[in-house]
């Protein structure tokens, strides 16, 4: 028998539905790459909160996409408030980004993910945990790799090894960078979930279901038909996105914006 080429085993394209629902019976709001910006998230939160209370009693469902750390001054205390509110909030789900990757590695005492950590906002990181930016310079990585074991609290490496590849809710695919396209969703790869880009961006067609992703930064919001992307580098811009979703309806909040951002259904 001659073996099929991998792009005829994939399974055919699916199109989520025309007016995509999340469920009547929830409310979900789910917050784009945070990257180390405990005041935006501190911020975003309670526009949420207020966004919530003035659409009357459902259940709200958050989830935030990733890459929590890295990049902005304050990612220990972006954890410690992701922490809180997974003990206060069981409606609470965290998706694991590429950065949580290299951080888990990082702190665990891998020196070749410690190169890759710094090069890529890890040295703001290993900030927030007490190290002098002008001694973290001064390490080679594997120095830096010994530094992150010691002093990142257990608590913390183990509290983000829990989050999840990915979170599915009505016609709403929840993930950090993307998938791949022509896989099903439920073979998708976690190396895809988080570290796919120009694959996933540049696909035209439909996916089994609409996919919220972070990842890749836009300016604003990017919608598609197939994808809505809410990371708009809030490290850099100071503008830190959420979607909200009931029913078929779809909104966004953001930080720093004081414009109303619409609502369509």
């Amino acid at each position: 028998m001659i073996a099929l080429p991998a792009w005829l085993r994939r399974k055919a394209p699916m199109t989520a539905p025309l007016s995509p629902s999340v469920g009547d019976d929830r409310r979900v709001y789910a917050i784009g790459d945070i990257h180390g910006r405990n005041d935006l998230l501190g911020d975003l939160l309670e526009l949420i909160a207020r966004d919530h209370e003035a659409r009357g009693a459902m259940p709200a469902h958050l989830i935030l996409l990733g890459d929590l750390v890295d990049r902005g001054p304050c990612s220990a205390q972006v954890i410690e408030r992701a922490m809180e509110l997974a003990r206060t909030d069981p409606l609470v789900r965290f998706v694991k980004g590429n950065h949580e990757e290299a951080f888990l590695l990082a702190a665990r005492g891998h020196v070749r993910a410690t190169h890759f950590f710094r090069q890529y906002g890890g040295a703001e990181t290993a900030a927030s945990y007490g190290l002098d930016p002008r001694e973290c310079r001064a390490m080679d990585d594997e120095e830096l790799a010994d530094w992150m074991a010691d002093n990142v609290p257990q608590a913390h490496v183990d509290f983000v090894e829990g989050f999840e590849d990915s979170v599915e809710m009505g016609d709403y695919f929840f993930v950090h960078a993307g998938v791949k396209p022509g896989i099903a969703l439920h073979a998708q790869s976690p190396d895809d979930l988080r570290w796919i880009r120009a694959e996933f961006l540049d696909y035209p067609h439909g996916h089994e279901k609409v996919i919220v992703h972070g990842h890749s930064i836009s300016e604003d919001v990017d919608e598609c038909s197939n994808r809505i992307g809410i990371d708009t580098g809030a490290y850099r811009s100071g503008r830190l996105t959420a979607i909200g979703l009931e029913g078929t309806a779809r909104w966004f909040i953001q930080t720093g914006v004081e414009r109303d951002l619409g609502e369509h259904s």
